[in-house]
């Protein structure tokens, strides 16, 4: 392996939620349609594109056998070797992709499947990997990926605690320093009450770890309310046009779709704020608002405070109106006009 190092920020709690646009298989087939999806992922705000990194021949075998159709689902009755035959971004394909996103200025990076796709992701210098949900149990192929040193993401869909544990371990055993878990549920498309997003909190207090999601139901609602519940990361597969259809087309984004998440997402982020109950800048000019005690009839020097001449109003920058109770019945030391705020410094120091 190249021991040439690139980095990437991924999943931190003082930055915006990080969004990929996962291309996959929405290149359909053709290059240049790869190439102008990378550019759209940059114009609609996402902040880095992941591919995948395959041949048919490293995933599977070329076989007739029933266990090797697939059955019911979006992909029912393909032979998986067909499939990732369609679906693959072909090696000769990965240096002009990695050198289009340098120049279009957004991060480019991909979830290997073998060693083979490791060692060509290293010479181009990938900044990080990503290992996909079903690839989470090739404990091999993650200690693998892990001794480059990059950022790594786990994907955890069907993955039990244990089997998560396992990976983390191998991952930081072989050398991961930087490390993201992505709450997954591999179900494509997901339904929206699948979604299981308290899975997250539960995530982050089990492997104290940042945290995301990789979103595979349609629309936005989940990964928005993702952040909410602590998500860094959100992923999402990205497309030119559902209507051009493609292995992957159902549940992936539009332009127009990933714009819009790229920009919520961050202002829930942005929403979300600090703990504790320091007020905000913004609410200073708001105070005038509240009650305070003013005068609503004219009164005299050494006159008593009542409930006739006294009472609790907007605007609020006389003495508060909880001190109501306790200064009704003491003098005022002055004329004090009717609408007039109150202020300590009208009252005599002591009850007579």
């Amino acid at each position: 392996m190249s021991n040439k190092k690139a980095s990437l920020i991924l999943g931190k709690k003082d930055s915006a939620p990080f969004v990929i646009a996962e291309l996959s298989a929405n290149h359909n087939g053709s290059l240049d349609r790869a190439l102008a999806t990378i550019t759209a992922a940059k114009q609609c705000g996402a902040d880095a594109v992941k591919i995948q990194t395959y041949t048919a021949d490293t995933m599977t075998i070329d076989c007739d056998l029933p266990d090797f159709r697939i059955k019911d689902g979006l992909w029912d009755g393909h032979k998986l070797y067909d499939l990732y035959k369609q679906a693959q971004t072909p090696y000769e394909w990965h240096k002009p992709l990695f050198e289009h996103a340098k120049k279009e200025g957004i991060a480019l990076f991909s979830t290997p499947f073998d060693e083979t796709a490791v060692d060509l992701l290293e010479s181009l210098n990938t900044p990080a990997y990503k290992i996909a949900s079903f690839e989470l149990t090739d404990l091999p192929l993650v200690e693998y990926v892990a001794k480059t040193g990059k950022p790594m993401i786990l994907s955890t869909g069907m993955a039990s605690q244990q089997e998560i544990q396992e990976a983390v371990t191998a991952a930081r055993d072989s050398g991961c320093k930087e490390l993201t878990l992505l709450h997954c549920i591999s179900s494509y498309p997901t339904p929206i009450e699948h979604a299981h997003l308290r899975q997250i909190s539960a995530l982050q207090e089990r492997f104290k770890v940042p945290i995301g999601l990789s979103d595979h139901t349609l629309g936005t609602t989940a990964a928005v309310a993702a952040v909410a519940l602590g998500a860094c990361v959100i992923e999402k597969h990205f497309t030119l046009s559902r209507l051009d259809r493609g292995p992957d087309s159902e549940f992936s984004m539009e332009p127009q779709e990933l714009k819009k998440l790229s920009q919520d997402v961050k202002d829930v982020w942005a929403a979300l704020g600090r703990p504790g109950f320091g007020r905000e800048k913004a609410e200073k000019n708001s105070k005038i608002f509240r009650r305070s005690l003013r005068l609503v009839k004219d009164i005299k020097a050494g006159e008593k405070l009542t409930r006739e001449n006294l009472r609790r109003i907007r605007p609020g920058n006389g003495i508060s109106a909880k001190e109501y109770e306790r200064v009704l019945g003491k003098r005022v030391n002055c004329d004090i006009p009717r609408g007039a705020a109150l202020m300590k410094s009208h009252l005599f120091s002591a009850k007579p």
